[in-house]
């Protein structure tokens, strides 16, 4: 089977658990399923054994880690093992602060990009070739990057990213229905403001 041509599911997205780390910089990942889960009018299940909120969906698998970001890789590693999911078969939806507020960045594999998330997932899974969406937040001030991406986003950043996650949900979704490379193609453009 062509894993680039892999239909997608399961969807992960990664964050911090915690009130304080809601609507932080580093839980978009969380955001964006929490948008696909409201839109497929599912109901997030805490499982203690996967250590993660999780819906199934008729679409896709969603999946929210409950370990810090840091360890992501263990509680993705025990539920695409539970349901027999290739590391081709999954999307990752993370932050990134390399990329400008607004954008996305859908790749089909490659390395961490210094997010500790992905590390433990590729560290766990043992490949490089798992799909992910990196969403735009912006650059770090050249000092403070853990409390950058650990804050909230200003007001003025909100409609910008509140669009965003409507924008990366459709990516998922154009993923999961016509294959990470047409998601790709469409999503990877600079957004029109």
């Amino acid at each position: 089977m062509d894993e680039k041509a892999a239909q997608i599911r399961l969807v992960v997205g990664l964050g911090n658990p915690g009130g304080e780390y809601n609507r932080t910089r580093h839980n978009v990942g969380f955001e964006v399923v929490d948008h696909l889960a409201s839109a497929w009018g599912l109901v997030w299940q805490h499982s203690k054994s996967w250590r993660s909120l999780w819906a199934k969906g008729e679409q896709a698998i969603l999946v929210k880690p409950t370990s810090y970001m840091n360890r992501s890789g263990e509680p993705l590693s025990a539920i695409a093992n539970s349901y027999k999911i290739a590391p081709h078969e999954i999307l990752v939806v993370l932050d990134d602060l390399a990329l400008e507020l607004g954008r996305l960045r859908i790749r089909t594999e490659g390395g961490t990009g210094g997010h500790n998330g992905l590390e433990s997932i590729i560290l766990h899974l043992g490949t490089e070739a798992i799909p992910r969406l990196r969403v735009g937040i912006g650059a770090a001030p050249s000092e403070g990057a853990v409390d950058y991406v650990l804050g909230r986003f200003f007001d003025d950043e909100i409609p910008v990213v509140e669009r965003t996650i409507e924008r990366a949900a459709d990516a998922v979704k154009c993923a999961i229905d016509k294959g990470v490379l047409s998601a790709m193609n469409l999503f990877n453009k600079t957004p029109e403001s």
